[in-house]
């Protein structure tokens, strides 16, 4: 159900009364974990309104689970609100139980992101940024995430969460204050694409960057390439599990598209090449994780 002006702007007044209270003093800074999706866009947008462009910085992660594609829209937007952008470099990839990926990847994922973003800001943190915002939402406290512990554990900040803000509301508040990506479809981390319980690294996100960017140029937008694998006598070989809408199937099948993905996917370095006829939906991955798992909120 789509949410009404009123209660749309009620939402909004709440989010800008917590980053105020939250960065009070004139000279004071608010930080934001910007992956340029809407959630964290809006939350941006909405800093600029509480503060004011000047006292807001965007922090970007980059590392081998962002696509430069994702970096290069984060630029745009950040420019399009007229706020500092700074690129962090991160290393989840050095850390052990990000590789191992069982089942609490994100915890390391985030662990790595506040930790780099504590030594980014230095002696500005306390001086200059007053407190660290990332954009969480409602519907991510009763998900599976528990990168909310890791960001917990830093003491960030999760105004649209705490505001009450859901995916609807978060996209029907976007496209009311006129935010170019209000409509753009989730796009989480590569490593997300990897199976619970196999290795993450960066020959995998690789390929898997390069195979999503393969789909998006035949048209597709709303997708996910799933990357599995087998063991043979030969070594190890690579499957793409391509999930779609199940309105876009027959595209992926039509003649010409057909063999332009499988030839595509051969070269990047796929042996095998599936289309789930369950279509796409975010979080798949999810579904196979042992129920006794906490729920982080």
């Amino acid at each position: 159900m789509e949410p009404s002006r009123d209660e749309l702007t009620r939402l909004q007044d709440e989010v800008l009364r917590s980053i105020r209270a939250a960065v009070p003093s004139p000279e004071e800074h608010l930080a934001v974990a910007f992956s340029g999706g809407v959630d964290s866009t809006l939350l941006l947008a909405l800093a600029v309104e509480a503060l004011g462009a000047e006292r807001v910085l965007a922090v970007t992660a980059a590392s081998e689970s962002l696509p430069q594609s994702e970096l290069a829209g984060c630029q745009a937007l950040t420019a399009y609100l007229g706020v500092e952008h700074r690129l962090l470099r991160t290393r989840e990839l050095q850390r052990q139980g990000y590789r191992d990926n069982a089942g609490d990847r994100c915890y390391y994922c985030k662990s790595e992101l506040f930790e780099a973003l504590a030594e980014e800001l230095g002696g500005e943190r306390g001086a200059r940024v007053a407190a660290v915002a990332y954009g969480a939402t409602l519907d991510d406290l009763g998900d599976h995430r528990p990168g909310l512990r890791a960001a917990a554990e830093h003491g960030a900040l999760r105004p649209l969460a705490d505001a009450g803000l859901g995916k609807p509301e978060i996209r029907a508040l976007a496209r009311e204050l006129g935010l170019p990506n209000w409509d753009k479809p989730a796009h989480p981390c590569l490593a997300s694409r990897v199976p619970y319980g196999q290795e993450v690294n960066a020959g995998k996100l690789g390929m898997i960057e390069r195979a999503e960017a393969l789909l998006r140029g035949l048209g597709l937008s709303d997708l996910r390439v799933r990357h599995h694998e087998q063991s043979s006598p030969s070594g190890v070989k690579h499957l793409a599990r391509i999930e779609v809408p199940l309105a876009e199937l027959s595209r992926l099948v039509a003649p010409g598209a057909r063999d332009a993905v499988v030839s595509g996917l051969r070269a990047i370095g796929y042996a095998y090449v599936a289309l789930d006829l369950e279509g796409f939906r975010s979080g798949r991955l999810n579904e196979v994780l042992p129920a006794s798992l906490p729920v982080i909120s």
